[in-house]
């Protein structure tokens, strides 16, 4: 399959500017005009250039024209898969198999899917299907047996490697895939066979060095885990929890400066990394740098303030350091949240004789020590409380049956950062290119705004209408065009702020040498360009005057309804616009007054329902938001930006079902930062 996608070669400008104007086509024209097949070849093409977005815009394109299509649901499955979209490829997967039964591909790219979603028992199905297809597919064994290793089954994993194996003996990938089943099964020198014969045949095998390095650490054999490691970093010298990693084992082989040296490039690398910040901190303790250790510990509660791992050692700190008030506030927060966690009393004691309340001490030694009697005498009946450790790590193992004194020690040691021991699995580990893994500023889908420039192309399917808008552009009362378009019409460069400060004086002249017989359009226009010119308030000056002069002008009442929401948008510290401490929420009240007149006016105003839901979304009211996004899909049921910001609407109630469903399809549609998102959710 990927050979097929990368034989095929033409060029990305061409393929962007087919796509730009087949988006120009209205929704009737699409099926009637696109060649399905010819479409199709070019998304096919972008796919192999590794442009997923503009990729499935094509195969939109195809599907429209022909439904009947396997191969574009496929494809547009890949492309999603690329993305992380997991939900989206296997929905896209079923409807390519439902189309065509023999597609034997979508049965890889659907199984590759379900199991990251953790579906390993309907991944193994599908790659049995796949198989009956292609019996001697590298990748389809390859999956199935990590699917069946995820789900246990380590016999039939076994046996899947075997056969794969023997007839790709020198498929690295599967010998790594079938070491770490080794390790799981406790046959460590099997392990240790499949991954350096793995290595042999490729340097490059990243979790061979991390599984290699994990058993050595087991044996508690640092020097070879370290060599491993090192390995592991040449090859992702970007993995901030690579470097957590190796400062541990550099801690076991007491090299502490080398640790420490690499908790501090780990957290250049990530500042929030928990695990960095936290290990550090009790490097620090150790080695008596207190302060700076008390400082790691409140940064690690800034981000993970239920992290009581990372409260109690910092009451320590602070008592070794004297400041019994704050140690004391750190325990007593840890007893309320565990209060059968009997050390936390003990501090609690210790506080108190510093300050000198005495009373206080007897009271709290008392409760330990009877938490601990109580515990002896019956500990089914009396357990004491084990507050969870995390600080980056995964350890989910059930340990209370461990000792007090072995429960400590856990509590305060360096953890690490499971996450990159972790088999990495990639489908074909030809994925590339892929927008979610670009860090993005999560915010909604901005607001439509009016402007005198023409906005820049989107991937978006269905070209931006509004009637009223339409006519006053087509009679050509302003002698401008006005265009509708996503995001603050503000110039971006010098000449087109020139431009807009001209457009502003050419209206100003136009109402001054009129007096009181100056056009509606006339003050709309001067009101666009001082809008464009962040002077809010003139604008909605203008837009009044406009709005005054004429009934039902729908286009002024939408401009100052945007007018109104950027300036309750403004930075509150601008002190050419002083404002009291409630005009925030006034300008949006405002706002969405005007836009529930156009309503009134034309009840299916799409701009005028988004611009809506967005406002009610800034006011953190999400039911009438969505209701909002909603009304604007009963419409448009392609507006990718309502299902982002729908999507983003349900993920702040909670609901990370419809979220993940919203988001997928925002993608689908066109929205970047839509896989981003989806990304990190997962």
């Amino acid at each position: 399959m990927s050979g097929s996608l990368s034989d095929l070669r033409i060029v990305k400008a061409v393929a962007a500017a087919a796509i730009g104007a087949c988006c120009m086509l209205t929704p009737l024209h699409v099926s009637a005009q696109v060649n399905a097949e010819q479409v199709l070849n070019i998304g096919r093409n972008v796919l192999s250039m590794e442009d997923y977005l503009l990729a499935i815009q094509y195969f939109n394109l195809a599907i429209k024209a022909k439904p009947y299509l396997a191969d574009a649901y496929f494809y547009r499955g890949l492309a999603k898969l690329s993305l992380d979209d997991y939900e989206g490829a296997v929905a896209d997967c079923t409807l390519a198999l439902e189309r065509n039964k023999y597609k034997s591909e979508a049965y890889k790219v659907r199984g590759f899917a379900l199991m990251n979603l953790d579906k390993d028992s309907l991944a193994v199905e599908d790659f049995r299907h796949g198989l009956d297809y292609n019996p001697t597919d590298r990748y389809f064994l390859y999956y199935k047996g990590v699917a069946e290793t995820e789900l246990k089954r380590y016999d039939d994993a076994d046996t899947t490697f075997r056969s794969l194996l023997r007839r790709h003996p020198r498929f690295d990938e599967a010998l790594v895939a079938r070491g770490h089943l080794n390790m799981l099964r406790g046959d460590t020198v099997g392990a240790i066979e499949d991954l350096d014969r793995a290595l042999q045949l490729s340097k490059t095998q990243i979790n061979a060095y991390l599984m290699k390095a994990d058993i050595a650490a087991s044996r508690r054999q640092w020097d070879n885990a370290l060599t491993d490691m090192d390995d592991a970093i040449r090859l992702r010298p970007e993995e901030p929890g690579l470097y957590v990693n190796r400062a541990y084992l550099r801690y076991n082989n007491e090299d502490f400066f080398g640790a420490m040296s690499d908790y501090n490039y780990a957290l250049q690398l990530d500042p929030s990394n928990i695990a960095a910040t936290f290990n550090r901190a009790l490097l620090r303790t150790e080695v008596k740098e207190l302060d700076n250790a008390e400082a790691d510990f409140s940064r690690v509660l800034e981000m993970q303030p239920d992290n009581f791992h990372a409260r109690y050692n910092r009451g320590l700190v602070n008592l070794e350091l004297g400041h019994a008030e704050k140690a004391l506030s750190d325990f007593k927060a840890i007893s309320h949240r565990y209060p059968r966690f009997h050390p936390a009393y003990y501090a609690i004691a210790e506080c108190c004789r510093l300050l000198g309340r005495t009373r206080e001490m007897v009271e709290n030694i008392k409760t330990g020590d009877r938490l601990v009697s109580d515990y002896i005498a019956n500990p089914s009946r009396n357990p004491l409380d084990r507050p969870a450790i995390a600080a980056g790590n995964t350890d989910t193992r059930n340990h209370a049956d461990e000792s007090d004194e072995e429960f400590m020690a856990r509590f305060n040691q360096l953890v690490t950062n499971t996450d990159v021991n972790e088999q990495q699995l990639s489908f074909n580990d030809r994925i590339k290119g892929r927008v979610q893994d670009r860090n993005m500023n999560i915010e909604p889908e901005a607001a439509y705004a009016l402007s005198f420039f023409s906005p820049t192309a989107a991937l978006r399917n269905s070209a931006t209408y509004f009637r009223d808008l339409d006519n006053l552009n087509q009679r050509g009362y302003i002698g401008r065009h006005i265009y509708l378009s996503p995001g603050a019409p503000t110039p971006s460069d010098e000449q087109s702020m020139t431009t807009t400060f001209a457009i502003e004086e050419e209206f100003n002249k136009a109402i001054s040498q009129s007096g009181d017989e100056a056009r509606p359009v006339d003050y709309l226009g001067r009101g666009l360009a001082r809008t464009m010119l962040r002077n809010y308030d003139a604008a909605i000056a203008d837009f009044t005057q406009a709005i005054d002069r004429t009934d039902e002008f729908a286009t002024a009442i939408f401009a100052r309804a945007y007018a109104y929401y950027a300036r309750a948008k403004a930075p509150a510290h601008d002190e050419t616009a002083p404002t009291i401490p409630s005009s925030r929420d006034i300008d949006l009240q405002s706002a969405i007054r005007d836009l529930d007149t156009i309503l009134t006016l034309n009840k299916n105003m799409v701009y005028a329902w988004f611009n809506k839901g967005l406002i009610y979304y800034e006011l953190k009211d999400y039911t009438p938001a969505m209701q909002c996004f909603s009304e604007v899909l009963r419409i448009d049921p392609e507006f990718g930006e309502a299902y982002y910001n729908r999507g983003l609407a349900y993920l702040q109630q909670g609901n990370r079902q419809q979220a993940f469903a919203d988001l997928s399809k925002a993608g689908e549609l066109g929205v970047l930062p839509s896989y981003n998102l989806l990304k990190r959710m997962k």
